[in-house]
């Protein structure tokens, strides 16, 4: 767990975002860094600079915060304006011939070189490199400067590791953050809590008392107006390379020396280099991928509103997968790892749940399996499901109750945003919770036969109903081995 969980200091750095006006600076960075400020995070001098192509001024751009972010924070008018009175914006041409915007950004940060300089680059993967080289050309990197990288870093392993080369170019390691905001979630760091700090759990965290594991990753939305990003990306790349992949780890990590900021992640990638490579033939057996079609006036993906006319790249895309991974490793030998994402399903849920064996011999009928639920959103929690006597003076009758922790409901606290946590680590130079280099070269190395496989493949995703609960061979995957589905198995 990140040793700034509780920082006490503010920080005061210039913070530069390129895709300052998208989508993702209004949902998500500029929301958690208001907080940031509410909370004392961010010292007076500590500015948030936009960068776009928009053409905006200052003025333009404080409006069109308050226009579209007000509304998602519970703004108080002092804190508010004196978050608005932090926000600038630029007009830049990344790798264009007019270097007006840069000498614009030049003269806003001039005069402030030993201050720290945080680059968050929320736009897509191709342009990290180009703006680095502007970045430098411009001479605006300097040894305290760091660069944020948002997910997804390339389609494949070798577009990753050029991307990995051109901004490496100009950034030390040490200073190069690689996002995924679903480290920043509380219940994935409390598992590390969970683990690590409590006696009774570690000693049967292994395939002596676990019998298999699930990872889901589910979203009731489709992809209205994204079909273009998503027709390119896949429910693969999008989700399992790196979100699952990164829950995966931090379930199956081993105990790590020290809690610093190197030490979590060497573990990590131990798990990675562990996972048993699917390739070949075994790609059909163990991954299932599948595309929703309309269903209960839900459109399909191909009917999506909002998007381009559908082309072969559509019809060949996944809106779902499911994966059988294996780590191999003494801790992991023969528990079967299930990873699951997908688009236009029956619920929303972010979820880690942990199967335990069946007790060797049962004295009771009707018992079931303990398990521990992990659970990400839509509310952060975790859930033990033990076994219990349910109430009466005939026969003994078991019932699985869940002993339950809900971060809302125990914590006074507020429970902070994913990016919000990630962003205060960026700028305190933290980089435990984001992935290093060999990381994500790890996880594409284990994604690449898998993406190869199936476009090599004459056949179309499998397709299933919006709102369903996914493809059949979703449910075959498990059912081979007579498992099921956590919510299946709860209904």
């Amino acid at each position: 767990m990140s040793p700034t969980s509780a920082p006490t200091a503010a920080y005061t750095a210039d913070l530069v975002v390129f895709g300052g006006t998208g989508d993702l600076s209004m949902r998500k960075l500029l929301p958690a860094l208001y907080h940031s400020d509410v909370e004392g995070r961010l010292s007076p001098e500590t500015r948030i600079i936009a960068m776009s192509r928009g053409g905006l001024t200052d003025e333009d751009f404080r409006g069109k915060v308050d226009a579209e972010v007000r509304d998602q924070v519970p703004a108080d008018p002092g804190a508010w304006q004196r978050f608005l009175g932090r926000l600038h914006h630029v007009s830049v041409d990344v790798g264009g011939e007019n270097r007006s915007g840069w000498s614009a950004l030049t003269a806003l940060l001039g005069g402030h070189e030993q201050r720290d300089r945080v680059f968050y680059l929320a736009s897509p993967p191709m342009t990290f490199g180009p703006f680095c080289r502007d970045l430098d050309k411009a001479g605006l990197v300097t040894p305290r400067s760091r660069v944020v990288l948002e997910k997804p870093l390339g389609r494949d392993g070798a577009s990753a590791q050029r991307i990995n080369e051109e901004v490496g170019a100009i950034f030390d390691e040490a200073q190069i953050f690689r996002i995924d905001h679903y480290l920043g979630k509380e219940t994935v760091q409390n598992l590390l809590v969970l683990r690590f700090a409590n006696a009774f759990l570690e000693p049967i965290w292994n395939s002596l008392w676990i019998d298999h594991v699930q990872i889901t990753a589910a979203e009731t939305v489709g992809t209205p107006g994204r079909r273009g990003y998503y027709d390119q990306a896949g429910a693969l790349r999008d989700m399992v390379q790196n979100h699952l992949l990164q829950l995966l780890c931090m379930t199956a990590m081993e105990p790590p020396a020290r809690n610093d900021r190197e030490a979590i992640r060497d573990e990590k990638v131990k798990v990675l280099q562990a996972l048993r490579p699917i390739t070949g033939t075994e790609v059909d057996r163990f991954t299932v991928r599948g595309q929703y079609t309309e269903a209960d006036g839900m459109p399909g993906y191909l009917d999506e509103p909002g998007s381009t006319a559908p082309t072969e790249a559509s019809r060949r895309v996944e809106t779902f997968t499911a994966i059988r991974a294996e780590v191999k490793n003494w801790r992991w030998a023969g528990v079967p790892f299930y990873l699951r994402t997908g688009k236009r399903l029956p619920r929303r849920a972010s979820e880690i749940v942990v199967q335990f064996k069946d007790v060797p011999h049962s004295i009771f009928p009707g018992g079931s399996p303990n398990r521990l639920v992990l659970r990400l959103q839509p509310e952060e929690g975790i859930e033990l499901h033990i076994m219990a006597k349910e109430p009466g003076a005939g026969e003994v009758a078991l019932k699985p109750v869940p002993l339950s922790l809900s971060f809302g409901k125990t914590f006074t606290a507020r429970v902070p945003e994913a990016y919000e946590r990630l962003l205060t680590d960026v700028l305190a130079g933290n980089p435990t919770l984001f992935m290093r280099r060999d990381e994500v070269a790890a996880a594409w190395q284990w994604i690449d036969p898998i993406l190869a496989s199936w476009e090599s493949s004459a056949e179309l995703p499998e397709p299933y109903p919006a709102g369903s609960t996914g493809p059949a061979g979703a449910h075959e995957l498990l059912a081979r081995s007579g498992r099921v589905w956590h919510e299946e198995d709860q209904a």
